[in-house]
């Protein structure tokens, strides 16, 4: 198939990224490379998806990492993942093997955030991506493993983006990892995992480091790649609770300027111009007093993992909050990120200050709940879906169907806007349009 083909059917399909904000792929592969790298790391703690998909379906993915070197016309590609992974490994290498492009395994160490785009590719070719940049400034694209996989499962077998793998984790009594097609009730699949152990929880959408506190209500989105449930006394977990505006106000009154949390930042540690804590150090600054030559724009550069707050701090405090209320200040004023530098140099000590993830296990409470989660090859079906209209970056999706219309599994029932940046949905079931929200679009199965 042709590279403008390729794209098509990629748009065409829906396709989002699987292992983070869901940035459109037909977007984000429509450039020109000189690398490709298959991100397997899944770095945050009790979800498995990403190393499972490896394990069972490598030549597929395999498939999709060529998929995108054709498109972007790089001559080499990686699948990054952790050396712990040895199954995946040993079917990856099998599937490689029998790949007519040149593609290699890069294996990470066991440490959080493995995953994250900037550090994975520092790893894999020792470039560092510029501050506030992205992969492709120093030739790379980097792509989740399980958006590799539904890229070729949309070119090989045409078809749409409507189902996708998820864990179903920590206070569960059978925790598994299922395929869910997309708009799948978060309590409908509790259930399904046997239901909860603890009389009080929480339900989070996503990893526990940067996965957000959800109602039970919510719905398995295209970028859904866990639901955990833990308990609600869990010390991590009540900092998620609190408000920006309280971490803010907490952070004027108790940091003492230990400097842990500038320690672990990773950003930092690859060189660019984060320090948290002299961030924090300005919490006496008033919103007037934001400005393009203030520490605060550091703001501008944390990826929001969480390592400053739930691992480092000992005051029990939240930089990263503080720096998302501090960067939404500073956004509403018209002030951009005016940190562009490219002449980085990363940190001496950066190898000795990454932090397992069996040291966040422990850190964070929940080893008891690092449990397997074995995979359900028999796909889940709901009765009814709750499909959200905007479950990727970009613009909503405009709705193509009405309250009454039948439709099949597979079928367009909403489009991205022409001219801007978003993706297709698709029905996830076949069935009657209940509902049509300007948030979602609800289908009863018949």
């Amino acid at each position: 198939m042709e590279r403008v083909s390729l794209i098509n059917r990629i748009k065409s399909a829906g396709i989002v990224g699987c292992g983070g904000a869901g940035f459109p792929t037909h977007v984000k592969v429509n450039t020109k490379a000189e690398i490709v790298i298959g991100n397997g790391a899944e770095c945050e703690p009790l979800l498995r998806v990403d190393q499972q998909m490896m394990e069972k379906y490598s030549e597929k993915i395999v498939k999709g990492l060529e998929y995108v070197m054709s498109i972007t016309g790089a001559k080499k590609g990686y699948i990054a993942l952790k050396g712990k992974y040895k199954e995946a490994i040993k079917n990856l290498q099998i599937a490689i093997r029998n790949s007519s492009f040149t593609i290699e395994i890069f294996i990470l160490g066991d440490y959080y955030p493995a995953g994250d785009e900037q550090d994975i590719v520092y790893e894999v070719t020792g470039r560092i991506v510029p501050e506030g940049g992205i992969p492709i400034m120093v030739g790379c694209v980097v792509d989740n493993v399980t958006t590799l996989y539904m890229i070729a499962d949309a070119v090989i077998y045409n078809r749409n983006f409507i189902s996708r793998p998820v864990t179903i984790g920590g206070a569960v009594k059978d925790p598994k990892t299922v395929w869910v097609r997309i708009g799948t009730s978060f309590k409908e699949l509790i259930e399904y995992a046997g239901g909860v152990t603890e009389p009080d929880y929480v339900v989070i959408d996503g990893g526990p480091m940067m996965g957000n506190i959800v109602d039970e209500n919510s719905v398995v989105k295209k970028t859904t790649s866990g639901i955990l449930v833990l308990p609600r006394d869990l010390r991590f977990i009540q900092k998620k609770l609190r408000s920006d505006r309280v971490e803010v106000r907490n952070g004027k009154s108790t940091c003492d300027q230990c400097f842990e949390c500038t320690i672990t930042c990773y950003r930092n540690l690859l060189g660019h111009n984060l320090y948290p804590h002299k961030i924090m150090r300005t919490l006496f600054l008033e919103p007037e007093s934001y400005s393009e030559e203030s520490l605060l724009t550091m703001s501008f550069l944390c990826s929001q993992c969480g390592l400053c707050d739930l691992y480092s701090c000992p005051m029990d405090l939240s930089p990263r909050k503080v720096f998302r209320f501090i960067r939404q200040k500073l956004m509403e004023k018209g002030i951009k990120n005016p940190h562009k530098r490219s002449d980085l140099k990363v940190h001496p000590e950066r190898d000795f200050r990454r932090v397992s993830i069996k040291r966040l296990i422990e850190r964070l409470g929940i080893k008891k709940y690092d449990r397997p989660a074995p995979f359900v090859e028999e796909e889940y079906i709901p009765e009814k879906v709750r499909i959200p209209l905007n479950q990727h970056i970009g613009a909503h999706a405009v709705p193509k169907v009405k309250e009454g219309d039948s439709v099949k599994e597979g079928d367009l029932i909403a489009a991205s806007p022409e001219e801007k940046l978003g993706a297709n949905i698709h029905a996830s079931i076949s069935g009657r349009v209940t509902e049509v929200k300007d948030e979602y679009i609800e289908i009863t199965g018949v």
